[in-house]
């Protein structure tokens, strides 16, 4: 980023052409209880030398965590010719291409980003403007009511739990009736609570527990109340080895696809997209770049079906929560491109590195919560986990989530994840750190 000094002069210029007597006077909404009194503790100034010599200094102190989690962001190698490309300015400074005529690379990018999650999906259309998973599901819910005018949803409990506290604070303001399905053995049981005055069924495959969904006999309770049938995938490169929703059935399905050519980023910014049926083309949310030709008969591209003020227009758009994730979309782009066929066999390494922990800890008595087909992150029960877990990070060891705090059910159950980041020596390491755990 550009450094741009200014003098007092231009700071008094410029406060006095905004029309403000200083620059306090720039934060007077803000709340003077919650403003900071004294100044920040930041030392003397120091030359570029010197910040950099400290700054070499801190980056020691910093620890490699070696990190058994998933549940909703997934840490797999992001090769460095991605970082490389995508920080070329003509990508980093692209604007939503609202003008056809000069924005022909980003709108390339947007169509073959829709084209691999439709192929991936099983989806007729998808677009590229959700913020994240999350809200692509609470317009996946917005698109069935506006399509079936049906208010009430059954929606799985083995739902991501952030996703179901977005959900819940969106439905009360959008007045959704939002009803949860229970659990049995790790998977949905819808039994008993379709009906016809359901506008979707919503389940999430792999759910929260990592357990892998019937998607075909979800689609078919629901599709026989008239209901729609909306899967949300959380971890979506278990799209490149099981069966597409789409091809399941699913009318709609709310994807999370950081983990494409994206890091974790502190959980981060992240890249939500939505697939469909061709009958959900005009409901759909966001942006949609089409193909077509110009006036001299050459290939194009454009934004389609849809005007730039449908996205500014308050309470009369078609949603208030889409933005283009432009750069993120670029990124996943650049990752199935070079991938392509092999995301195949990226998935079974991480399926079958997860299996490998599964097996090896099974040999010790720590078996699965639950009797089901996983992907790449599964339950397991772990005594006194909660000491275990603060045990291994004492080494630097993240083993998993414990999801005692959103299943109260599961006491000493931790959601462990393996990607192709971990290796079977790592794996081995956990497994021998549990062997020596004298809690256990």
């Amino acid at each position: 980023m550009a450094y741009i000094p200014i003098t007092e002069a231009d700071v008094q210029e410029m406060l006095k052409r905004i029309g403000v007597k200083s620059i306090d006077d720039l934060f007077a909404d803000i709340p003077n209880s919650i403003r900071l009194k004294t100044k920040l503790d930041l030392g003397k100034p120091l030359s570029q030398c010197e910040v950099e010599r400290q700054a070499k200094e801190f980056s020691q102190t910093n620890k490699i965590t070696l990190s058994f989690l998933g549940a909703g962001v997934y840490n797999h190698y992001v090769p460095s010719i991605i970082d490389n490309i995508s920080s070329r300015s003509e990508f980093l400074t692209s604007y939503t291409p609202y003008q056809p005529e000069v924005s022909q690379g980003t709108l390339t990018a947007i169509f073959e980003f829709q084209t691999y999650i439709s192929l991936l999906s099983g989806c007729d259309i998808a677009n590229a403007s959700m913020y994240d998973g999350a809200t692509a599901l609470v317009e996946a819910l917005l698109m069935s009511r506006a399509h079936n005018g049906k208010n009430r949803f059954i929606v799985s409990s083995v739902l991501h739990p952030n996703y179901k506290t977005v959900l819940d604070t969106y439905a009360k303001f959008a007045e959704l009736s939002i009803e949860y399905a229970d659990v049995v053995n790790g998977v949905t049981d819808f039994d008993n609570l379709i009906s016809e005055d359901v506008s979707a069924v919503v389940v999430q495959n792999p759910n929260f527990l990592g357990c892998i969904e019937d998607l075909s006999e979800i689609a078919n309770k629901a599709h026989s109340k008239s209901a729609l049938f909306i899967t949300v995938v959380n971890e979506a490169l278990s799209l490149a080895l099981l069966n597409p929703p789409g091809e399941c059935g699913a009318d709609i399905v709310a994807i999370e696809a950081q983990s494409f050519g994206n890091y974790v980023s502190f959980g981060g910014p992240l890249l939500g997209v939505i697939a469909a049926k061709n009958e959900f083309l005009r409901k759909m949310p966001g942006r949609l770049a089409g193909k077509t030709k110009d006036s001299n008969g050459v290939d194009c591209f454009a934004l389609t079906l849809q005007t730039r003020e449908q996205h500014i227009r308050r309470e009369k758009a078609t949603s208030n929560i889409c933005t283009n994730e432009g750069l993120l979309a670029l990124r996943a782009v650049m990752y199935l491109s070079l991938l392509g066929p092999k995301l195949n066999d990226l998935a079974k390494l991480n399926h079958s590195n997860a299996v490998y922990l599964k097996n090896e800890l099974s040999k010790i008595g720590i078996l699965p919560a639950f009797d089901k087909v996983f992907f790449n992150e599964f339950v397991v029960k772990i005594p006194n986990s909660k000491k275990f877990i603060e045990h291994m990070k004492s080494k630097n060891v993240d083993v998993g989530l414990d999801i005692e705090k959103y299943f109260p059910e599961c006491k000493d159950c931790v959601l462990v994840c393996v990607t192709e980041t971990i290796s079977i020596a790592e794996i081995d390491l956990f497994i021998s750190a549990l062997k020596n755990f004298k809690e256990l």
